[in-house]
């Protein structure tokens, strides 16, 4: 029965080559050449375990060097050009005002005073909620259709929606106007 046995990290084939290439030049004696050598850090089996001990050490700096650049790089994914922490720069603070939408949709509704449908708004990067009367941008639509669309979200027709956006942009402009 055949077992497979896994080399340790340290021999890549380039090395084996090389311990290969080393014990043919020295003929497994002392690998810088010397005739009779009394160095024991010269002869083969000692100089390559010194050798490897190297090998180990290198590969766990580069290890450790390719886990701190993938770290970096994990981080730095989100391309911010604004601080994450601290106080916003003038410069940091406009990128990230332009980055932003000028308003979110909050919801739609049916108000119960005029029973006529509007649209809450709220505009970014503040606490202010519009509330965007409809009128007549949902005439066209039966009152099934409206009434799952505030229920339940489900999305209007195309040509709706772009009379809605239209009537929250004008109310947004207006209130970026005042």
């Amino acid at each position: 029965m055949a077992t497979t046995q896994t080399l340790p990290k340290w021999a890549t084939p380039d090395r084996r080559n090389f311990l290969v290439q080393l014990f043919l030049s020295s003929g497994g004696f002392c690998v810088y050449g010397h005739k009779n050598c009394q160095i024991p850090e010269h002869h083969y089996s000692l100089y390559i375990e010194l050798l490897i001990k190297d090998w180990k050490h290198l590969d766990t700096e580069q290890s450790q060097a390719d886990w701190e650049a993938e770290r970096k790089a994990l981080h730095q994914l989100g391309e911010r050009s604004y601080p994450v922490r601290g106080q916003f720069s003038a410069i940091s603070r406009d990128i990230y005002a332009e980055s932003q939408p000028l308003y979110y949709l909050d919801g739609q509704a049916v108000s119960g005073l005029t029973f006529k449908p509007f649209v809450r708004v709220r505009i970014a990067s503040s606490y202010i909620r519009l509330y965007v009367d409809l009128g007549e941008a949902l005439r066209q639509v039966s009152k099934n259709t409206r009434r799952k669309a505030i229920r339940y979200g489900k999305p209007l027709p195309p040509t709706i929606r772009q009379a809605i956006m239209r009537k929250v942009m004008e109310a947004v402009r207006d209130y970026y106007s005042h």
